[in-house]
């Protein structure tokens, strides 16, 4: 073998890489909106920034999975007690061209922190159902 033909092996290899990473990728989103209570939604913490991501939720916490991640694990969880529905606005238009289209953005607190999802309004119907059907947190006290 020549070296004229080691760039074209290289550049082969970092094809057929980035294509599993991407068939990795598809499986993983495939997989994780295949279980029962996940929904489509982007987050932005304190931050400011949004990023996408599957909500799922759990039967106390609230699960969130960053959609550029191989990681089987959720990057955030949120106690169910914990979490504060503050309220649904329609994006702004700096938003607008971060999150999905048709969506509301959906404003909560997490132990002190300001949290906002995009999702889309039947998503955020169950988040907000979820959230009133929580559990007992103590006796004869609800959430």
């Amino acid at each position: 073998m020549d070296d004229s033909a080691l760039p074209f092996i290289v550049l082969a290899v970092v094809f057929l890489l980035l294509a599993a990473m991407l068939c990795a990728l598809g499986v993983r989103r495939f997989v994780l909106r295949r279980t029962l209570g996940t929904v489509d939604a982007s987050i932005s913490l304190s931050s400011g920034a949004w990023r996408m991501g599957v909500c799922r939720y759990q039967d106390a916490e609230l699960e969130w999975f960053d959609l550029l991640s191989l990681s089987p694990l959720p990057k955030r969880r949120f106690t169910r007690s914990a979490l504060v529905l503050r309220g649904r606005r329609k994006p702004t238009e700096a938003e607008r061209p971060k999150v999905q289209a048709d969506v509301v953005i959906v404003e909560l607190t997490h132990q002190g922190t300001e949290v906002r999802f995009a999702m889309d309004f039947r998503a955020y119907a169950g988040l907000s159902s979820w959230l009133e059907a929580g559990p007992v947190i103590g006796v004869g006290t609800w959430r």
